[in-house]
């Protein structure tokens, strides 16, 4: 601090800088010395005065109206009342004009402050692996509270498997979080916790982005580093990506640093409304050390491709219209086309009393086309699947005893009963293998071959 009356004062003193120094009539902003010899009379400070407060009253409200934003609100039904969720209002894209969109848009800073209490971060605790494991260990990941009511959003593969789950806020306050529901094909799930009054986010139009517009996270990266702020830009829209879970979904690019913890957080557009649900990262699977480092390359699931689903979920624990077919499914392997077999998906097991077992379709079947459009794998079938609805009837072309033949199927409803009963199938299927193997091992002096590998694919 230097003060001007100072007789030891230096303008060239190099220490000096941008400083602000008080005295009882004003203050100096920025360069003292410059400030003194322009001849310009320092800026006075005011007294107090109602026309002073008014002024500055109006700019607080204008600051917190332009924090908040204008909006919509939907209620979900409920036993209890009504959920409010709220839906931002911006208007679509004109990159023909300075401004992107209408509204007022906030600083990093503005917008980390209005927002960082309602991201959250999620730990659980997960007792089984996916092998079948018991094990212990914690996993970290990030969300953010879409109703004052505690109703919360995040991946569902944040919580998949957990035994319990935890969700921290920016404040220390903490509760036990029980799952709502979830939906695996497209990583989101939704969480409820016992609290009343809670900050909102409000969901963006995930549509109207364009590419190159600013975006921001709020997340726990590692798990530790806990409500950090990062950024970046829209790279890409409507890029389709498999995730480590198996998953393909319509993904959101962005160079926005995500990292492991950041997955189920919220990624902001520049007005504080959730546009997409950081969900994944680009990185090298191998352990070369000649392989390039890959950066700046994170995805997040559109917010308007799960906004029907997170309202199913608090409505009826599960994602409303999914057609469930009824089977466990795996990849015909390469080396049985050599033999004349299609490609396609085999029909490991029926779910009795499924739309497919009402049809006729059988263990060892292979399911080659649907509607006539051939389909080479469980995936390209599972996403054929997905393009309709249940109640739809489809035609699905199968291959039995050297031969195809077509069979109509009436898609069920997929909902968690269905979902249990494939599990209990997909697990009693896999002890099953596991014995066949283990005696076809036994038989043969440990050279036995225990057929197609089983992916376990039910849907």
């Amino acid at each position: 601090m230097f003060d001007r009356n100072d007789e030891n004062f230096d303008p060239n003193d190099p220490r000096r800088g941008d400083r602000v120094i008080e005295t009882d009539d004003f203050q100096v902003h920025g360069d003292p010395w410059e400030n003194r010899t322009s001849g310009r009379k320092p800026p006075m400070k005011r007294r107090g005065g109602m026309a002073g407060r008014l002024v500055a009253l109006g700019l607080c409200c204008a600051l917190i109206g332009g924090a908040v934003g204008g909006g919509t609100a939907w209620y979900v039904s409920q036993d209890r009342g009504d959920t409010v969720l709220y839906e931002g209002e911006s208007r679509s894209v004109n990159v023909d004009t300075t401004s992107v969109k209408s509204g007022q848009a906030m600083t990093a800073a503005q917008l980390y402050a209005a927002n960082v209490d309602a991201c959250v971060g999620i730990t659980t605790q997960v007792n089984t692996n996916v092998y079948g494991y018991v094990v212990q260990g914690a996993a970290a990941g990030s969300g953010f509270v879409i109703s004052s009511d505690g109703y919360i959003v995040t991946n569902y593969h944040v919580i998949k498997d957990a035994t319990s789950i935890k969700v921290a806020f920016h404040n220390g306050q903490s509760y036990d979080a029980k799952l709502v529901g979830g939906e695996a094909e497209n990583d989101i799930a939704v969480l409820k916790i016992e609290a009343t009054g809670l900050h909102a986010l409000t969901l963006g139009d995930s549509d109207s982005l364009v590419v190159g517009e600013p975006v921001y996270t709020i997340g726990n990266p590692l798990g530790e580093l806990t409500w950090s702020l990062t950024d970046g830009l829209v790279s890409a829209k409507d890029r389709s990506v498999t995730t480590s879970e198996g998953q393909t979904i319509n993904m959101i690019q962005t160079n926005a640093a995500i990292n492991s913890g950041n997955s189920g957080g919220p990624l902001f557009n520049a007005y504080g409304e959730v546009i997409g649900i950081t969900s994944a990262k680009a990185s090298n699977s191998g352990s070369s050390s000649s392989a390039a480092t890959i950066e700046g390359l994170g995805f997040a699931i559109p917010i308007n491709d799960v906004k029907s689903m997170i309202t199913d979920i608090i409505e009826h624990g599960y994602v409303t219209g999914k057609p469930n077919v009824g089977v466990l499914l795996s990849d015909v392997p390469s080396y049985a086309t050599q033999y004349g077999v299609p490609a396609g998906a085999s029909v490991e097991a029926v779910l009795s009393g499924s739309c497919a077992d009402k049809a006729g379709i059988q263990q060892g079947d292979i399911i080659c086309a649907i509607d006539g459009t051939d389909v080479d794998s469980t995936t390209a079938l599972k996403d054929a699947v997905r393009q309709k609805k249940a109640g739809d009837t489809v035609t699905l072309t199968i291959y039995r005893d050297g031969e195809k033949k077509d069979v109509s199927v009436t898609l069920d409803e997929d909902n968690q009963t269905r979902q249990n009963a494939l599990s209990d199938l997909q697990t009693t299927l896999s002890e099953q293998k596991k014995q066949a193997s283990q005696q076809q091992q036994q038989s043969s002096g440990g050279n036995g071959y225990s057929g197609w590998p089983f992916f376990g694919f039910g849907y």
